[in-house]
């Protein structure tokens, strides 16, 4: 299983956003200057995670960002999806056996996308962060 960079940017800036106590809003250019990622780049995936309620966005001179609520309240698997979307046992499968072979493996592959969203769930970004 491998997480995307988006995925990794947005566990980093919440982590970022825990270590800073959680609940105090900080701005986008200082969580990206202070993890190394692209600011425009950082900005687009803080955005998903703002229009899936993990993220609050306040405006003006003293807003920014802040966590929507505790760390250990939002899981691996909220981020994964708010960022990638939905996890899914998807299968690709074309060919003369497709039919023949497609349903067995589709199910194998819904299972274990089943079993990555239960580990996914268990994790928190407190854990990540440490504070677990």
């Amino acid at each position: 299983m491998k997480l995307s960079q988006a995925i990794r940017d947005a566990l980093q800036a919440l982590v970022h956003l825990t270590t800073q106590g959680g609940s105090q809003s900080v701005a986008c250019h200082v969580i990206a200057e202070a993890q190394g990622i692209p600011d425009p780049f950082l900005r687009k995936v803080l955005e998903r995670l703002v229009s899936t309620r993990l993220l609050y966005s306040l405006k003006g001179p003293t807003g920014g960002y802040r966590l929507a609520r505790p760390a250990g309240r939002i899981t691996l698997l909220e981020v994964v999806e708010a960022v990638e979307g939905p996890i899914r046992g998807r299968l690709d499968f074309e060919g003369t056996d497709a039919k023949r072979l497609g349903g067995k493996l589709q199910a194998v592959c819904d299972r274990a996308a089943e079993e990555v969203r239960r580990q996914y769930r268990r994790v928190t970004v407190a854990d990540l962060a440490g504070k677990g």
